[in-house]
């Protein structure tokens, strides 16, 4: 029997990516040929959408639209959050043959079997995700990226921040067994790769649901005693998980990468009110300090929404100073996007486009600023690259890898084979 060929194509966040990457090598395993996306004869089309924005919804959307436009013959199946909040919409979306909300992808390959063997009558599998409070176990060999590996290891949110709909399309807090997590990493290391990182929905929220008294900081302490594994860095944090314990231990891992995602989204505490954020500036700058205190240099990086609802000059203001004080490696900017089916969709004072936009080019200046102060403070020491790839700069071939900071390094090309390998270099 000829070999069914499938596409993919993932839309959103890291685990997203993760998941992507698992429904991929459980269908391979099943005897589909993978194909890129681009193939306008593959069987198959699996979008895995996102739902953060109606940015992401319309993207999602576009992409199901062009998967069928491609192939019209093809099976266009939409999977992930998009799915999950728009279920309804898109049973009756002629585009889409079957769809596939969360925790239901690890039986992809056993959807897609039911609906050949039902001759191709539309199908669409979505739990109340609500009211589940089991993991899906997903898992994966092997990555897209040869050096490093993302180890989806959470899934679920009940923060309900007034901004957004994953707590509504991810459900609540569900921690991977421990052991598993280990298991992958062992395959990982023998696979060859030397740094994994940590991600889920709400990282910090890992063991938060279990019984068994696993917690984010001792599954990390469990990874670090992997052989093979030598850098482990860690997804999105929440500052309120960084304590003097917390910080303390992980200082004290030699495989822990000092560069620490935390969640900010305003520098104004009004703001955070309104947001539903469960901290104050000036306890989020209280732990900025903290993860200083036991690591050199630490590479500290971030999430700011900019046009909240609301937000008036002298708020967007606050935020201004406050990055300055803190001085964020980098800071991811992003203007609010008015997401229906959440609180702040309703607020009052929404900021007009113009407004966001200006807020925005503001931020990106500053970010520019504090990413380019924090690298020229390691002008002239010594730092450990793991090198990723050999790209082509200015004309020129060079190897390019990171430090444990996250800096891009790049060194020409030589005889030696870089990749996947970690060399002292001197910036």
């Amino acid at each position: 029997m000829k070999k069914r060929k499938v596409a993919f194509h993932n839309l959103g966040c890291k685990v997203n990516s993760y998941e992507t990457e698992a429904m991929q090598q459980i269908l391979e395993q099943r005897g589909y040929e993978i194909v890129p996306f681009e193939d306008d004869s593959a069987d198959v089309y699996i979008i895995n959408t996102c739902t953060v924005t109606n940015i992401a919804d319309r993207k999602s959307r576009q992409m199901l639209h062009r998967a069928k436009k491609m192939n019209p013959r093809a099976v266009v199946v939409a999977v992930g959050c998009y799915a999950q909040a728009a279920g309804e919409k898109l049973k009756d979306d002629s585009a889409v043959d079957i769809v596939v909300g969360n925790n239901q992808k690890k039986e992809i390959a056993d959807i897609l079997e039911e609906y050949f063997l039902k001759q191709e009558e539309k199908t669409c599998r979505i739990l109340d995700i609500g009211h589940t409070g089991e993991y899906e176990g997903l898992s994966i060999a092997r990555t897209a990226e040869h050096t490093r590996a993302y180890i989806k290891v959470q899934d679920g949110c009940t923060q309900f921040c007034s901004y957004c709909i994953i707590p509504y399309t991810r459900g609540r807090v569900r921690s991977r067994d421990m052991q598993d997590v280990i298991k992958e990493v062992r395959t990982l290391a023998a696979a060859g790769y030397q740094e994994v990182v940590l991600t889920g929905i709400h990282l910090s929220s890992y063991g938060t649901d279990r019984k068994d008294g696993s917690d984010l900081l001792a599954l990390i302490e469990a990874v670090h005693k992997t052989e093979g594994i030598r850098r482990i860095r860690l997804g999105s944090l929440e500052p309120r998980i960084i304590t003097e314990e917390f910080a303390g231990r992980l200082s004290e891992l030699p495989k822990i990468c000092p560069h620490f995602h935390l969640s900010l989204q305003s520098g104004c505490d009004e703001t955070l009110k309104r947001m539903n954020r469960r901290y104050t500036t000036k306890e989020y700058y209280e732990k900025c300090l903290l993860l200083r205190k036991y690591f050199s240099s630490p590479a500290l990086t971030t999430d700011v929404i900019v046009g909240f609802p609301g937000e008036t000059e002298e708020e967007f203001a606050a935020t201004v100073e406050f990055l300055k004080k803190v001085q964020f490696y980098e800071t991811h900017v992003f203007k609010y996007s008015r997401r229906q089916g959440t609180r702040a969709a309703s607020m009052e004072n929404q900021v007009p486009e113009k407004i966001k936009n200006e807020r925005s080019r503001c931020l990106l200046a500053l970010n520019e600023e504090n990413k380019k102060a924090y690298e020229q403070s390691f002008s002239g020491k010594t730092v450990e690259v793991l090198f990723e790839n050999r790209i082509t700069v200015d004309g020129k071939e060079v190897y390019a890898g990171h430090t444990k900071e996250y800096i891009m390094v790049t060194v020409p090309a030589g005889p030696e084979n870089l990749v996947n390998k970690i060399k002292d270099c001197i910036l």
